[in-house]
């Protein structure tokens, strides 16, 4: 069933959706979880990037996915939620989900080591786990609310891109402040200088295609228009899609619980 909104909010809200990484990362999520993510993921709008889940449950994915007769990749998370000064256990931990079948990584920079002002131990992470992740894609999460200043910001996006990350992610969604724009706008202005490709993951908080398009035309302003492409840039989160789905006038069915 749909109602009538006008083309502009439809093609936002696909535009928005082919950007999302559909995340379920709660504690209790099992096979049947995973199930119904896989479900949500197949919409009237189309089918977002990736779907975000934790490393466990790769092998559930797959075969929800197979049932269910399309692919998506499949990213997980590593050193998360603790962002652990702990290089050697996140490389193992990034080279697991890899052998598990990750196509992605978003592993979470020491960033309270940051703070205290060690920046070789969060350097040594990010390179090991770049190592251990081989040619998959790496996004590194930099915990923006817990950073807050902007200096730390700036500095924790330079180490995550000179270590080679391909993306630099807000946020795990599990601290009291996840994504904000003016950590965003940090966050792409290193990108927009840093010489070579890196891509941009906003998660955490972001539930309405208005909050999503607030993203969008940031980045515009600072990377250029038609810069954001899944290639590019991201949205981590699962409250998000009934929104979109909402906005473009299609009834919202059984969808994650938003939880990120």
């Amino acid at each position: 069933m749909t109602s009538s909104r006008t083309p502009d909010a439809a093609a936002l809200a696909r535009r928005v959706l082919q950007l999302i990484d559909l995340t379920s990362l709660n504690d209790g999520d099992d096979e049947a979880a995973i199930g119904t993510l896989v479900g949500s993921a197949n919409t009237p709008l189309g089918r977002p990037a990736a779907l975000c889940i934790y490393a466990r449950l790769i092998g559930a994915a797959r075969g929800a996915l197979a049932a269910q007769g399309f692919s998506l990749p499949i990213a997980t998370v590593t050193n998360f939620p603790s962002g652990a000064p702990l290089p050697d256990a996140a490389a193992r931990e990034t080279a697991e989900a890899v052998a598990l079948g990750a196509d992605e990584v978003d592993v979470v920079l020491p960033y309270r080591a940051l703070i205290e002002g060690d920046a070789l131990i969060a350097r040594e992470l990010v390179a090991q786990c770049r190592a251990a992740a081989g040619r998959r894609c790496l996004k590194v999460i930099l915990e923006t609310g817990e950073l807050r200043e902007t200096h730390l910001i700036r500095q924790a996006s330079e180490i995550a891109i000179e270590g080679g990350a391909d993306f630099i992610k807000t946020s795990t969604g599990k601290v009291a402040v996840n994504a904000t724009l003016e950590a965003a706008e940090v966050m792409l202005d290193t990108i927009r200088q840093a010489g070579r490709p890196v891509g941009f993951k906003a998660a955490g908080g972001i539930r309405t295609v208005d909050d999503a398009a607030a993203y969008l035309a940031l980045a515009q302003r600072i990377c250029g228009e038609g810069w954001a492409t899944p290639a590019t840039f991201r949205f981590g989160a699962s409250g998000l899609l009934g929104n979109l789905l909402a906005s473009a006038g299609h009834v919202d069915g059984d969808r994650p619980s938003p939880s990120y």
